[in-house]
């Protein structure tokens, strides 16, 4: 029989109930991921509860509810709270999503919340995006040409601009990478459905003269290739993008140029 051993500190443990607040009638239930990596304890599932008469709709009003009045070191990020910035990227009853455009009201169960999947934790609901982040700067996302630049701007018409749909509107939220299973096991050398969909906007962009040199960037066993079309980056998508598609016309560009 094959054995598996956790590694240290992985074991989720039941955390601290706390008292409910005094004189609420429409309370919601929250257990939210702690997790000190500099305290040596295993992360723990601690329970609170929100008055919702003097919360805000969303999960994260929740959250910094929780933080202003029950329990001040709960860690996570924010900035916009209008799904612009993707700050407040975490798993909400296991699915990756935002937590600022995402409605208490669509949870009958108690709201169980998570950081991203199979990241590095820096504290509570925090994950380590730096490789995230130097997966994209790999892709080298700005226009590149070796035509002297215009007096004033690129041309472009609107049919060419028009391609950039569905491409350009992505805001790092890495909720679509951190849900692909081959991100998971791969994500020292695969690049995942964000990078891969910025890299697909800058190959498709009809003033960027790079294309072969971001091909050849691409055309490797793992960087492109270990995706596996499972679909989660698009079904978790919080601004409605299709990665799977992106990676799919990488793909079918590399094929042809080998033809």
């Amino acid at each position: 029989m094959v054995s598996f051993t956790l590694p240290k500190n992985s074991r989720v443990r039941d955390g601290k109930v706390w008292p409910k607040p005094e004189g609420a009638s429409n309370l919601k239930e929250f257990r939210i991921y702690r997790y000190d990596p500099d305290s040596g304890e295993n992360p723990r599932l601690d329970t609170y509860f929100v008055d919702l008469d003097d919360c805000g709709p969303m999960v994260l009003n929740a959250l910094i509810w929780i933080k202003d009045n029950i329990d001040s070191t709960l860690t996570f990020r924010r900035s916009c709270r209008e799904g612009i910035c993707g700050s407040c990227s975490m798993n909400i009853n296991g699915e990756n999503t935002l937590a600022c455009i995402r409605p208490i009201a669509d949870f009958a169960e108690p709201v169980r919340i998570y950081p991203l999947p199979h990241m590095e934790i820096v504290k509570d609901l925090v994950p380590d995006l730096t490789l995230f982040y130097a997966q994209h700067r790999l892709i080298e996302p700005w226009l590149k040409t070796d035509t002297p630049a215009p007096e004033r701007e690129w041309p472009q018409s609107k049919e060419d601009r028009a391609k950039l749909d569905g491409l350009y509107e992505c805001i790092l939220c890495a909720c679509c990478s951190t849900s692909c299973p081959s991100y998971w096991w791969n994500q020292e050398r695969y690049l995942g459905p964000a990078a891969l969909l910025q890299a697909w906007r800058w190959i498709s962009d009809s003033r960027d003269e790079a294309t072969g040199e971001r091909l050849d960037q691409l055309d490797d066993p793992f960087r492109l290739y270990r995706c596996h079309t499972i679909m989660n980056c698009v079904r978790v998508c919080p601004k409605g993008l299709n990665p799977a598609k992106a990676i799919a016309g990488i793909k079918r560009l590399l094929a042809n140029r080998k033809a």
